[in-house]
């Protein structure tokens, strides 16, 4: 490995942070980034880099939304399951989200295990990529802009959220899972705000979520590796995912912060900005 290699791990790990949490596509983005920065590793080794680092950037989540994912503990735990004994330990209110989130998690598992060899060898392209980004920056305008203009969301918080409305944002979530550039945040921010559910506590079940299917996707693609990782490529998936993890961590405190006061349109106009560049630019060069 040359210094080189080093260097765009952390532009990588840089991308990976700032993308995996805006409703921008991660995948996208480190696909399209690939096209312009090449490690010298193997194709079998990069496909399961792209996915591993995401471990560095989900890290940040768990700390930065400990309380709410965390369902043992007597501290900050208004609804033990009973007063005395082990159930006072139990918080009944987060054990009630990972329900929610498992019946959420169901459909992108589903497709995820039958269609995810198919979807790599199909969708996996900069042509996909740049389509969905414009194709899902437009429904978030129309989303923002025409279809929920004007109305007061429903559910104020993850405890409203019921067991029809996590399957919902999971079937939107499945969406993802098949093709790249579409973004699993946003797409599933994009059901979520559909079914009336507020931008902040959209955002924060989205970001809990990624938690079991960033693990779940890093360990599977783990699983099926068939090739051997050396101590140099073992250090890029490290410097990558600590910068994911740095990077994340700053950016899930900020837009949790933005989408208190601001919608999600900025980012469907650069969804399209983008999506169209890249469509130009590689119509250009082939």
């Amino acid at each position: 490995m040359s210094i080189i290699d080093y260097i765009i791990a952390i532009i990588f790990g840089i991308v990976e942070g700032i993308t995996e949490w805006l409703p921008v596509s991660s995948t996208g983005h480190m696909i399209l980034l690939g096209e312009f920065l090449k490690m010298n590793v193997s194709e079998e080794f990069f496909s399961l880099y792209l996915v591993v680092i995401q471990l560095g950037a989900v890290l940040a989540a768990v700390i930065l939304f400990w309380k709410d994912v965390w369902p043992f503990g007597i501290k900050d735990n208004p609804m033990p399951l009973s007063k005395k004994g082990l159930g006072r330990y139990i918080k009944v209110k987060n054990f009630m989200m990972w329900f929610k989130i498992c019946v959420a998690c169901i459909p992108a598992i589903i497709v995820g295990l039958l269609f995810e060899d198919y979807a790599d060898a199909n969708f996996y392209n900069f042509y996909c990529v740049s389509l969905a980004l414009v194709v899902f920056g437009v429904l978030f305008i129309l989303v923002e802009k025409v279809i929920c203009k004007g109305k007061e969301p429903e559910v104020n918080s993850i405890e409203e959220i019921t067991f029809v409305d996590a399957l919902v944002i999971g079937i939107f979530q499945m969406i993802a899972a098949v093709f790249p550039g579409v973004s699993r945040s946003g797409s599933t921010i994009i059901g979520s705000l559909l079914i009336g559910i507020k931008r902040e506590i959209a955002a924060k079940f989205t970001f809990i979520m990624a938690i079991p299917v960033m693990f779940g996707a890093s360990l599977l693609k783990l699983l099926k590796f068939e090739g051997s990782i050396g101590g140099s490529e073992l250090l890029l998936l490290a410097i990558s995912s600590i910068v994911a993890f740095v990077v994340s961590w700053l950016v899930i405190k900020k837009l949790m912060s933005f989408v208190r006061k601001h919608d999600y349109t900025v980012f469907g106009w650069y969804r399209i900005i983008l999506g169209i560049i890249l469509i130009a630019y590689f119509f250009i060069a082939a």
